[in-house]
């Protein structure tokens, strides 16, 4: 088909002259020709792409302000308030993730823009809160807890994104099973420690408790950077198992915070979701050993399974 205007079509004026390279001569004078022509304009930006950064800033700004009143903190009601404030930024990036699916303004530049949230408000700030509370009494081994644990965290926070922009690349359901305790789990544990000791008449950070703070938050940062998978609870469905599931978190949760203390109930929510994650690894290990290495049906396995392969 010609590309030419249609009005110069059968006019039969003159010889047709062959138009110059790039440029018809039937075109309008000023109006982008060729590619540009065809190229369709982008679709201005909503303002609603605004409201989840906003609210990852908000646990940027939580986390930031922790790092202050832990560094500076001369009583144990600074360190609550600095614990306070991490728990704060948990709620803010629970939201942040909620009002981007409901509003439909996922992005690349909000994934980012998370995972660098995630890093200053649970890799740091707790690493600073438990340092400043505890593990200073330890001298070297305690500044060496505390940066374990924030560089742990960072390699958490790397290796997800690498498995989530994959995923999205292969328009993949969400999985079943995330590789490695997500850092907010660590951060809670971490948070918990310091909350409730004070209820268990314990002193603020006290020599006796710094050794098991430091195992602690060792094992927190192993486990961030472990192939341990944890549930991500996002296949639950509104049943009977699930009834029963959450009956039992808030009648031991209940329990526990009659029994001794609501802090406590952090503690014991966070304990027994890495526990669950730990023993499921350790059933499936004698399967996983038994299976070939160069066995072709591993990722298909996993698929079925919703998991997230390394």
């Amino acid at each position: 088909m010609s590309d030419r205007h249609p009005a110069a079509r059968g006019a039969g004026v003159g010889p047709r002259r062959p138009a110059s390279a790039g440029q018809g001569p039937e075109a309008p004078p000023g109006r982008p020709r060729g590619e540009a022509a065809r190229r369709p304009r982008p679709a201005p930006r909503s303002p609603l792409y605004l409201l989840p950064n906003l609210i990852t800033l908000s646990s940027v700004f939580c986390g930031f302000d922790s790092v202050r009143l832990s560094a500076s903190a001369r009583s144990d009601d600074d360190f609550q308030r600095a614990a306070l404030l991490i728990l704060f930024a948990m709620l803010s990036d629970t939201l942040d993730g909620r009002v981007a699916r409901m509003t439909r303004t996922q992005s690349a530049f909000g994934l980012q823009l998370d995972s660098l949230a995630d890093l200053v408000s649970f890799g740091v700030a707790p690493s600073v809160l438990a340092y400043q509370w505890s593990l200073h009494r330890l001298g070297l081994a305690g500044v060496l807890g505390g940066f374990v644990f924030t560089a742990c965290g960072a390699i958490r926070l790397a290796r997800f994104n690498v498995l989530a922009t994959r995923d999205a690349a292969r328009s993949a359901a969400p999985p079943r099973y995330i590789v490695g305790l997500p850092v907010t789990g660590a951060a809670g544990i971490l948070v918990a420690i310091v909350m409730t000791h004070r209820t268990a008449a314990g002193q603020p950070g006290d020599a006796g408790a710094a050794p098991a703070v430091l195992a602690t938050t060792l094992l927190l940062s192993l486990l961030m950077v472990s192939t341990v998978r944890f549930r991500s609870f996002k296949d639950l469905r509104l049943d009977a198992r699930t009834a029963l599931l959450a009956a039992l978190a808030l009648g031991s949760s209940a329990l526990i915070s009659a029994r001794w203390a609501p802090g406590f109930v952090i503690v014991w929510l966070i304990s027994a979701y890495v526990l669950l994650g730990v023993v499921e690894s350790l059933w499936r290990l004698p399967a996983r050993r038994r299976r070939a290495p160069g066995d072709p049906a591993a990722p298909l396995d996993a698929c079925r399974r919703g998991e997230t392969p390394l």
